[in-house]
């Protein structure tokens, strides 16, 4: 049975891809040795005598399917729906109500496709499958967010229009109206907007959602900077908020017990990793945002030292504390 979902997971990819697959693709899709996936190939070719075969002048072999009624009316399957599920209570959670829309969307021509009693048996093995993985509802603490503010962002971004902002730049301010051009959405323990207030320059500064007390789209479009990528600039960060005048070199020292947890971690994606003598580690990495910093490396109690920056080190050292009762 496995092999047949392979063999039909070749066929899908086979389709979706322009240039069809080859020999590495297969790898990578299914997990699978080189010997593995030859074999694999042969029944594929096998079940598909349609399937179209090229060599380039590497010497590199491809495989295209261009029409195949099977693979189009197969449904979905439980597992898959299981993690459609997941995806759709990440995004609800995160308050993101069109990305909420577009995955339902999905689901249900998903669904459509299949008979009632069929949809009802897939029902009830994703629903195992998601109790399973305990992805069914993840409690904690987060930021409640408007869902219209959510939505006119989201807009403004797919057309690059202008936003008519009321926000509150602090909590003990009164609310001024701003014009935006967005370029992101940024989510952690706090959730942002990345704009450029073109009435004051061109910096990208991090707005609040939580603090944006009435928004509209309005009908001026804008230029997006060509050379900006949102995941190049968010990992200039922290966590979700960046702030220029603190970024730079970051350095943490864990303690030998300490380090046993943070080798388990990624704390930034372009994170270099030293061993020191004593078995313990240092992390090193640029990015800014110290209050959100703060806010992990307390979870560490006595356990880690930051090294630098110095405003750092200074913002943590009266709350560091060694009576934890576990490391995060």
């Amino acid at each position: 049975m496995r092999k047949v979902l392979d063999v039909l997971r070749l066929a899908e990819a086979a389709i979706a891809k322009e240039n069809g697959i080859n020999m590495d693709d297969i790898q990578q899709l299914l997990g699978l040795r080189a010997r593995t996936a030859q074999r694999l190939i042969h029944l594929f070719e096998a079940a598909f005598p349609a399937v179209e075969k090229r060599k380039d002048p590497d010497r590199t072999r491809w495989w295209k399917l261009r029409n195949e009624p099977l693979i189009r009316y197969q449904g979905i399957r439980e597992k898959e729906l299981a993690s459609l599920e997941t995806a759709i209570l990440r995004a609800r959670q995160h308050g993101s109500p069109l990305e909420v829309h577009h995955l339902e969307s999905i689901r249900d021509r998903m669904l459509a496709s299949m008979t009632p009693m069929e949809v009802r048996a897939i029902k009830r093995s994703a629903k195992a499958v998601l109790e399973a993985r305990g992805h069914a509802y993840r409690p904690g603490p987060r930021a409640r967010l408007n869902a219209d503010v959510l939505t006119a962002i989201e807009g403004a971004l797919d057309s690059s229009m202008q936003l008519l902002v009321s926000y509150q730049g602090k909590a003990d301010e009164v609310a001024t109206d701003r014009t935006l051009e967005p370029y992101g959405l940024l989510f952690g323990v706090r959730e942002y907007l990345l704009a450029r207030d073109p009435d004051k320059d061109e910096r990208l500064r991090s707005f609040r959602l939580d603090r944006i007390a009435a928004i509209a789209v309005t009908d001026h479009p804008f230029q997006k900077d060509p050379e900006f990528d949102l995941q190049t600039h968010a990992a200039k960060a922290f966590g979700s908020y960046y702030s220029e005048e603190e970024y730079g070199p970051v350095a943490w020292r864990f303690s030998p017990e300490a380090a046993k947890v943070a080798r388990e971690f990624e704390f930034h994606p372009d994170q270099r990793v030293e061993d020191t003598d004593d078995g313990g580690m240092i992390v090193r990495f640029c990015a800014s945002g110290w209050l959100e910093m703060a806010w992990h490396l307390y979870k560490w109690g006595d356990g880690v030292t930051v090294l630098e920056p110095t405003g750092l080190a200074d913002l943590v050292a009266a709350h560091r504390r060694g009576d934890f009762p576990s490391l995060p």
